[in-house]
């Protein structure tokens, strides 16, 4: 068999196994693994290498404009180039629509914004405006596209869709294959909190953390999962910051629910004592959830190990430090008015590395399984996220022995903070491929602006038990169908 490449002397990790072996690469496809390959037009030596699938970055936000109208410093271009960098082959940002916004217009935006990407990518679609016209004809013409996952709100009041608007998105990606993504928190004891700090004029970026309490991510999870239960829908709890919420997954997802769910690098490396750094230096670190203490730090790396995470993302949110970012509406400026996000793209992998393998949390597997395959297969990335003939060679091939200090220079993004900056870390991803193209080598950039393609995604297959509501099981109710099969 001809190759048009052959990585050889690596050690192959999957999310199942670790085997010594080779691949061959042919038409940007694994086309055989082997204890050993002979030939290929190139011969890429992994050096007693780890050999990985490539990172899938699934949860970022990529040129895309914020409800209050402020647009992130990472376009297509300089995002996709971060992630490479980061161990990243493809990415999954999101497509935002605001009121009055039609999906198909949204679509299309972002397909011109996308097409500088270095690396493969799809979107998840923001909602924020479930009209009729919406759910019944613009929804299903982006999942018949293969954007089969979308996110909603239940904070913000811009994109807040309440109880009822969430209920009617479930029903439409039940029938439809589509998983739902939601950002659960309590929206009015955000606000009552909000409030009651404003009045005593505690304003300044500290008391952010205190203005989101536990309880309000907590309740807005319990709710989230009743809503879904409600329709039997799968549904993913994105970035879980406290314990009580991964508490709250790992019980439901033991009893069948159709549940997802994902932590983020902040939570497991930074504490709200960030926040409190001097004059406005903590505007850096306002992200939502909030960063939490550091029993709640350990109370995440419990479920990150216990496997209650189906991914750990880095919810890149690149809000510069300066007037067109975390200042957009003033320097002398309450907490609640700051841009709300931090940048992490090329962080998330080489910290979860570092600190969850050599830190001893995590196997090579999990690693693998929390960076790239779960959210293949989640999401409907057929072709990503493997090892295997077939698949697409999607690959990093990682020195596990080598350290680093994180810098902005080492992110290669637009930003002009990293929130990662001075840690030293142990594990660098050297050589990064998308469908067998080198697109990072040893710290240099070989990828050409706009050669990332988009990835139709497949419908998410429903599995396992799911939750039958009594009132809504005809067997029980006199033959009445009121929810779709």
């Amino acid at each position: 068999m001809e190759f048009d490449t052959v990585i050889h002397g690596g050690t192959l990790v999957t999310a199942s196994e670790t085997a010594r072996g080779d691949i061959g690469i042919r038409d940007g496809r694994i086309v055989a693994l082997a204890e050993r390959l002979d030939g290929g037009n190139r011969r890429i030596d992994a050096g007693n290498r780890l050999v990985m699938p490539g990172g899938i970055e699934a949860h970022a936000h990529i040129a895309q404009e914020s409800s209050s109208g402020i647009m992130g410093a990472d376009d297509y271009l300089s995002g996709s180039i971060s992630a490479a960098f980061g161990g990243n082959s493809s990415f999954i940002p999101f497509a935002a629509q605001h009121r009055g916004q039609s999906i198909d217009d949204v679509i299309a935006t972002y397909d011109a914004r996308a097409a500088r990407s270095v690396i493969d990518y799809s979107y998840h679609l923001i909602v924020t405006d479930p009209s009729a016209e919406v759910l019944e004809d613009q929804l299903p013409r982006a999942f018949q596209r293969g954007i089969t996952s979308f996110k909603v709100f239940m904070t913000y009041d811009m994109m807040n869709i309440g109880d009822g608007g969430m209920l009617d998105i479930l029903t439409v990606a039940r029938a439809h294959g589509v998983i739902t993504m939601v950002h659960a928190e309590n929206n009015d004891m955000i606000k009552w909190m909000n409030a009651r700090l404003a009045k005593a004029g505690l304003t300044e970026p500290r008391y952010h953390a205190i203005s989101r309490p536990e309880l309000a991510e907590e309740e807005a999870i319990n709710r989230a999962v009743s809503l879904a239960k409600l329709v039997d829908a799968p549904l993913f709890i994105v970035h879980v910051s406290t314990a009580g919420g991964a508490a709250i997954v790992q019980r439901e997802r033991l009893a069948g629910t159709r549940l997802f769910a994902e932590t983020c690098p902040q939570y497991l490396a930074l504490t709200r004592e960030a926040l409190d750094r001097p004059g406005m230096e903590g505007a850096k670190f306002v992200c939502s959830p909030p960063l939490r203490d550091a029993e709640t730090q350990d109370a995440l790396w419990s479920h990150v190990r216990a496997g209650t995470f189906d991914s750990v993302s880095s919810d890149h949110a690149p809000y510069r430090y300066d007037e067109t970012g975390k200042f957009m509406n003033g320097r002398d400026i309450p907490y609640p008015r700051i841009a709300n996000g931090m940048p992490g793209i090329a962080a998330r992998l080489p910290y979860l590395f570092s600190e969850g393998v050599v830190g001893g949390h995590l196997s090579l597997q999990d690693f693998v399984a929390l960076g790239s395959s779960n959210a293949a297969r989640i999401f409907g990335m057929t072709k990503k996220g493997g090892l295997a003939p077939g698949k697409d060679a999607d690959i990093a091939i990682w020195n596990p022995e080598a350290t680093r200090t994180m810098t902005l220079a080492g992110q290669h993004d637009s930003m002009d903070y990293t929130p990662f900056e001075g840690m030293e870390l142990t594990g660098v991803p050297e050589v990064v491929m998308n469908r067998g193209a080198v697109i990072v080598e040893h710290g240099e950039l070989r990828a050409t602006e706009g050669q990332g393609q988009f990835v139709a995604r497949a419908p998410h297959a429903l599995r396992g038990p799911g939750h039958r509501v009594k009132e809504l099981d005809p067997a029980r109710n006199f033959g009445a169908r009121i929810a779709p099969e």
